[in-house]
């Protein structure tokens, strides 16, 4: 385990929308280097950029055409190397988005694919079968998306062999080793060139049919040997969302997340709401300003993965991310946002926090598709063109116009935010230097729980905290917590803890 990653605060950049250098309307990798400034300000020290590898970008380059080569959009890979550089004088490192499980149909591998019977780099029935798609070229039958039908899945083989499906090949057949050698390849040209790492998107998706995942599990076990032996300093994240399956399977850290049967995440934000001009969450979550919710999902998933993972890894708990509602949503305002994001830098997991989340961006509804920003069907108020609107920098429209801004002449932004001490943005540069500054705050340190309820008060080595994301003020019987260090709305008198709607608290014992 690189001891780096131990005290990351990760940020993720969306990159065409987060900043122009060119003026073409959309971001790219120079936009980038220069808000490296403003990162090491707000305090993060490890960045995480969505795909910026040549694509036809028919899924915001979640499609591959080269893994090689840094799309045009984008700048050049020279580019890249600069911002890397550029990054670590800042004491920042940078992650790369690894689609292992499927490419573009534009891929040179598919296009060859498609017209050669004897080549199996990706999964190929002779016959319509579930979720297969015709052929596009002179090779007769079907090939196995694994998402949108443009990104046609690579063959790391399945986990179960079927008489009646005689295409399923084994993991060591010719075309899954040929697979795994190429994620290492493509790995091991970027790691060579300074990138601290790989956050895997669908990480688990690779091996099809492969019960409890154990030959998906088997394949990362390989990578993680590999790259512990290569690239000692270079960590794996995973899009899995079970952290006490992907961790075990060899990954450095995993993130909780909306999808799957993990609740933690979804009781915590939101559970599959309707993000429009209501918020109608199917049932309450903690922090929504009902007071409705309950913690107890959460930490009991948090303590299950803890147990298993022991210290052989982390749990990422983010804000939100390209794929769901940003945390402002629906009613949720910036104001309401404190209290998430003072649990979200105080809790024993590595934070991840969205571009923009910590100046208040709101989810915007309604929004058309680009570049396949709609799950499935259109659904009213849902899709993930809401989360990827431009980087708000100052009061004038953005400098990105991937997306349109958010119409409210009130939203925030970087520059009026900076200038106001009481603004979200100077809290969460507030609470990352906190954390820095004191371990027990940190990944690693223990947590004991006080008040598993509204407030939720926890404490870790000589703080104190409690966050009341409700409307209503309440109150917890509270031994003395301390001095307050930072705060809103929160007292304690004659060991009663007292904390008003929407408030926060971090009290350090001497």
């Amino acid at each position: 385990m690189p001891d780096w990653l131990t005290d990351a605060v990760l940020y993720q950049i969306y990159p065409q929308s987060f900043a122009d250098s060119n003026g073409d309307g959309i971001g790219d990798l120079n936009g980038v280097e220069s808000k490296l400034d403003y990162l090491a300000w707000l305090g993060v020290n490890t960045v995480w950029l969505n795909p910026c590898f040549a694509s036809p970008m028919r899924d915001a380059g979640y499609d591959v055409a080269d893994y090689l080569a840094i799309d045009s959009r984008y700048g050049t890979r020279d580019d890249l190397t600069k911002l890397v550089d550029a990054a670590g004088r800042r004491g920042i490192r940078v992650l790369l988005d690894l689609v292992a499980g499927h490419t573009s149909d534009q891929h040179p591998w598919f296009q060859h694919s498609m017209n050669d019977p004897d080549d199996h780099r990706y999964v190929w029935s002779d016959r319509q079968a579930s979720g297969f798609q015709p052929s596009p070229g002179s090779r007769p039958g079907f090939y196995l998306p694994n998402f949108f039908p443009v990104q046609p899945a690579l063959n790391f083989g399945y986990g179960r062999m079927d008489p009646d499906e005689p295409w399923r090949q084994p993991v060591d057949a010719d075309g899954p080793r040929e697979n795994r050698q190429a994620l290492r390849d493509i790995m091991d040209h970027w790691l060579r060139l300074g990138i601290s790492g790989f956050r895997v998107d669908m990480a688990s998706s690779l091996v099809k049919d492969d019960a409890g995942k154990a030959e998906t599990a088997k394949l990362w076990r390989e990578m993680r040997a590999w790259i512990d032996s290569a690239h000692p300093e270079a960590v794996l994240l995973s899009e899995w969302a079970q952290p006490h399956v992907s961790v075990p399977a060899g990954f450095h850290a995993d993130f909780f997340l909306h999808f799957g049967s993990s609740q933690a995440f979804r009781s915590l934000w939101h559970n599959g709401a309707v993000y429009d001009d209501t918020w109608r969450p199917p049932r309450p979550c903690y922090f929504d300003a009902s007071g409705a919710g309950s913690i107890s999902e959460f930490l009991a998933e948090w303590a299950t993965a803890t147990s298993v993972i022991g210290t052989d890894g982390h749990i990422i708990l983010p804000t939100s991310n390209h794929d769901f509602p940003r945390l402002v949503a629906g009613r949720r305002t910036a104001d309401q946002a404190r209290a998430a994001f003072v649990f979200v830098l105080t809790w024993p997991t590595l934070p991840a926090i969205y571009f923009g989340d910590e100046i208040g961006m709101q989810y915007q509804p309604g929004l058309p598709d680009l570049e396949g920003a709609t799950l499935g069907p259109p659904r009213a108020g849902y899709n993930r063109a809401g989360s990827r609107t431009p980087m708000q920098w100052d009061a004038n429209d953005p400098d990105v116009t991937y997306l349109p801004p958010h119409p409210s002449p009130e939203r925030p932004n970087v520059a009026d935010s900076r200038s106001d001490p009481d603004s979200l943005l100077n809290l969460v540069h507030e609470l990352i230097a906190l954390r820095k500054a004191n371990p027990s705050l940190g990944a690693t340190g223990g947590v004991e729980i006080l008040y598993p309820g509204y407030p939720f008060v926890y404490r870790r080595g000589e703080f104190t905290i409690a966050v009341n994301p409700s409307f209503t003020p309440r109150t917890a019987d509270i031994a003395t917590p301390g001095e307050l260090v930072l705060g809103r709305d929160a007292g304690h008198e004659a060991g009663r803890l007292h904390m008003d709607r929407f408030s926060y608290a971090v009290f350090r014992t001497s």
